[in-house]
């Protein structure tokens, strides 16, 4: 119970909180069975792809170290389903850790290439989301978001742990908004 207005009568807390009112997306009701079927099957496989992410490791510089703590027993990432990989064609999320030079950004390029689709892309860290300290070196890419798109970026010099973690089910959220049997019925 909690008072309202400094007044003497109380209230309940279902009638001081205000009701958010829910406003269906562009999907949410669908128009017939077909849109219907495509939309479950959108959640299942979502829900399958958030369940599992694989990330690509590409640790470039200090940020990597903070990365691998995340693998650690203290946060334990396997309990999430991430499941790190050193191939590309195995993983389905790339976490760009450190500093990105110019020389790394053909080969950034290449292994974001080379990941099937879907794929998304976590900026880990100052340096690579904007070229952090070294950004006025002539030898520094000025943010990995001008070679691969990105998807979430983590602030930081390094950013901790929890920080990534919490990316990561940032990028689990984004995974379960992303529709691919409705959007191609509709095309």
């Amino acid at each position: 119970m909690c008072l309202a207005n400094n007044t003497a009568t109380p209230q309940t807390r279902a009638m001081s909180t205000a009701v958010a009112k829910s406003y269906p997306g562009p999907i949410s009701q669908p128009a017939n069975a077909v849109e219907y079927v495509l939309s479950t099957v959108d959640k299942i496989i979502n829900w399958g792809r958030e369940g599992s992410v694989w990330p690509m490791t590409f640790g470039l510089a200090c940020c990597a170290v903070e990365m691998m703590h995340m693998a650690a027993g203290r946060y334990d990432q396997d309990r999430l389903g991430i499941v790190f990989r050193a191939s590309p064609r195995q993983s389905d999320v790339m976490i760009v850790a450190g500093t990105l030079t110019n020389k790394m950004a053909p080969a950034l390029r290449k292994v974001y290439d080379q990941m099937p689709e879907p794929r998304w892309v976590i900026s880990m860290g100052s340096c690579a989301n904007g070229g952090g300290y070294y950004h006025y070196s002539y030898s520094v890419v000025r943010g990995c978001d001008r070679i691969v798109p990105v998807d979430i970026y983590v602030p930081g010099c390094p950013p901790t742990s929890e920080a990534l973690l919490y990316g990561v089910l940032q990028l689990q959220k984004k995974m379960r908004r992303n529709r691919v049997t409705t959007m191609w019925y509709r095309k």
